[in-house]
């Protein structure tokens, strides 16, 4: 059963004429889009149900990138507040015509100090932190309040992935006291490029250890409680696993 948007809006549709004829749903992309997103948001709660969670301790954030601005608004109709973006000059448009005080934008790509200036004020929280010299970077802007991050942490050693060693992102928050505008939230990571389901699994799992071990012991001011992991392709595993952020794009937007 198609169930109606999450949240009343412009764009929200009766699901009666869905209901009598299904294939309308592929004539409006509205509709379509507010069925994906019911039907992510029941496979996030059956997965944290697996982990014994409740689906409030996962957030969803609809990857925007490929998504025109038209499909975007129609995610935000399906209550989907939370977008995430991973290049910085589309994050800056989209925060721009997308001025809607509810969207949470959080950005998940690669960030290069020359851009940290603009992007920091649109941002609602950086998940890709993957270097001393990046981190150094945000806490020299001045914004009303920290910037909540998470440190990238490359799990499964890829070359051409970036981010912290496991090995290193404990010694590296005994130095977080000198950021002051910054708020270290949790850890990020991706799945290696080559591994296959049960080696992403493991991946995961190690992210979620390397925390838990962590935690007890966090500097003033860092709280390692957000875990973000798992896409499209993996991200109830990722939940299993104790994803606390699921970053999915393509799922919604198809």
């Amino acid at each position: 059963m198609i169930e109606k948007p999450l949240a009343a809006s412009p764009y929200s549709l009766s699901p009666i004429p869905y209901l009598l004829f299904p294939q309308l749903l592929m004539l409006d992309p509205a509709a379509k889009i507010a069925e994906n997103v019911s039907r992510i948001r029941g496979r996030i709660a059956e997965a944290a149900a697996r982990s014994g969670r409740s689906a409030d301790a996962v957030t969803l954030v609809a990857v925007t990138k490929y998504a025109s601005l038209d499909a975007v608004r129609h995610v935000l109709a399906a209550g989907c507040h939370d977008l995430g973006e991973s290049r910085p000059q589309q994050l800056w448009q989209r925060a721009e015509s997308l001025a809607d005080p509810l969207i949470r934008w959080h950005f998940i790509g690669h960030l290069q100090r020359n851009k940290v200036h603009r992007t920091l004020p649109a941002a609602a929280m950086v998940h890709s932190i993957d270097s001393p010299r990046l981190l150094a970077a945000i806490d020299e802007e001045r914004l009303p309040s920290p910037m909540p991050v998470l440190l990238e942490v490359n799990v499964s050693g890829d070359a051409a992935k970036h981010g912290f060693s496991p090995d290193t992102v404990e010694s590296f928050l005994t130095t977080s006291a000198q950021y002051k505008n910054v708020s270290i939230r949790g850890l990020m990571c991706m799945g290696g490029l080559e591994s296959d389901r049960d080696a992403t699994r493991r991946e995961f799992a190690s992210l979620r250890t390397l925390r838990d071990r962590l935690r007890p012991n966090c500097p003033t001011g860092v709280e390692l409680v957000e875990l973000s992991m798992g896409m499209s392709g993996d991200f109830e595993m990722a939940i299993e696993e104790g994803a606390t952020l699921v970053r999915i794009g393509s799922a919604l937007f198809e």
